[in-house]
């Protein structure tokens, strides 16, 4: 890397939005877990908050394909970024991931964004709380307080199936055997034979909490993993008596239960009404580029007018988390209901994320 290339006045700010960028290293961190480490080929720093994650923008099979990443990596490091993949049974995504990504290889990156971060939720004590591949935005998050030799009393807490399977092994004791600070924890649910293990075996529990952590109940608690762990946990919590304020998850990729329940809601509610809406309640939606528009009923999204007048607007996840489907509204108003996809910044200047806005008023939009 050259010096003009690192020189402070040839240096971009990332913000969230769409970025080419370049893959520079593949590490294989366990049998089916690789890192994946990208530059921009243009000086960028890389800035977010530790916990946040980006949609990379792929072709698979002819057909575009969006799919949402967790960054490993911490923003100490600014000039890169990188995403830890798990090569997944069936997987179209992770498996192509894997197959076929290649260093030297460009594609473009959305992002970054998620309320899911350590910037907005400070605290003196903390608990880091993962199973499989559900560590790395935690991971982001310890590399970075370690970067920064922060004071924080990190206590890190790590469940895996075998020892084979324990994502940054080495690093995490590198970092436990540095600081006083860094409280290493790994648990794994079992162990094949010749594999010695010395440590907590079986699945996380609340004697098993209180071993590890007897002050957990004093601290700020982030938890990412497979859905059923991310449950168990919240049950020894909730038990505990926990002030579920201070307790944070990365929920992405999955649809909420209460999203499923509002749908279902709706459409009982569409069907009661058998067809019969005020049509004053019907807005016209505009996409000013092609000069396309269409009316829209009650309830429906920008996202699905394109989508009714055979306009591709990429998105990932549906549900205003991974701000790909953010676009500028020139002219009218709508309720948008996200989930971190979207800054205030973008908000001001007059963005929207179409999967989750609804028309208030008739619409027009920059597309």
């Amino acid at each position: 890397m050259s010096n003009e290339f690192l020189s402070p006045l040839n240096t971009q700010m990332w913000a969230n939005g769409r970025h080419l960028v370049r893959c520079v290293k593949i590490i294989q961190e366990t049998w089916d877990v690789r890192t994946f480490c990208f530059m921009a080929d243009q000086p960028l720093f890389f800035f977010f908050k530790p916990g946040q994650f980006v949609t990379l923008e792929l072709e698979i099979d002819g057909l575009p394909i969006m799919r949402s990443y967790t960054i490993s990596s911490s923003p100490s490091i600014p000039y890169s970024f990188s995403i830890t993949v798990k090569r997944v049974p069936g997987g179209k995504v992770s498996n192509w991931l894997h197959d076929n990504l290649k260093e030297g290889d460009e594609l473009p990156v959305h992002g970054p964004v998620g309320l899911f971060n350590i910037i907005d939720f400070p605290s003196d004590k903390v608990l880091f709380l993962s199973g499989g591949v559900g560590i790395t935005p935690v991971m982001s998050m310890a590399r970075w307080l370690f970067d920064t030799n922060a004071s924080t009393d990190m206590v890190f807490v790590h469940s895996a199936r075998s020892p084979r399977d324990i994502i940054y092994h080495r690093e995490l004791e590198h970092m436990a055997s540095r600081v006083k600070n860094f409280g290493l924890h790994l648990i794994c649910e079992r162990y094949d034979i010749g594999e010695s293990w010395s440590g907590y075996r079986g699945y996380l529990t609340e004697a098993m909490m209180n071993m590890i952590a007897p002050d957990f109940m004093d601290r700020e608690i982030f938890c990412c993993g497979p859905t059923p762990y991310m449950n168990a946990i919240k049950r020894i919590l909730q038990q505990c008596g926990f002030d579920m304020k201070r307790y944070h998850e990365e929920s992405f990729g999955a649809t909420p239960t209460e999203v499923k329940e509002d749908a279902i809601e709706q459409a009982k509610q569409a069907q009661e009404a058998d067809g019969e809406v005020d049509s004053s309640e019907w807005f016209t939606v505009e996409f000013a580029q092609t000069g396309k528009s269409i009316r829209l009923a009650p309830g429906e999204t920008i996202h699905a007018a394109a989508s009714k007048l055979g306009l591709h607007i990429p998105k990932a996840c549906g549900m205003g988390i991974c701000g790909t489907c953010m676009l500028e509204k020139l002219k009218g108003e709508v309720e948008m209901s996200h989930n971190g996809g979207i800054t205030d910044e973008d908000i001001e200047d007059g963005n929207i994320l179409t999967c989750c806005s609804i028309p208030k008023s008739d619409v027009v939009i920059d597309y």
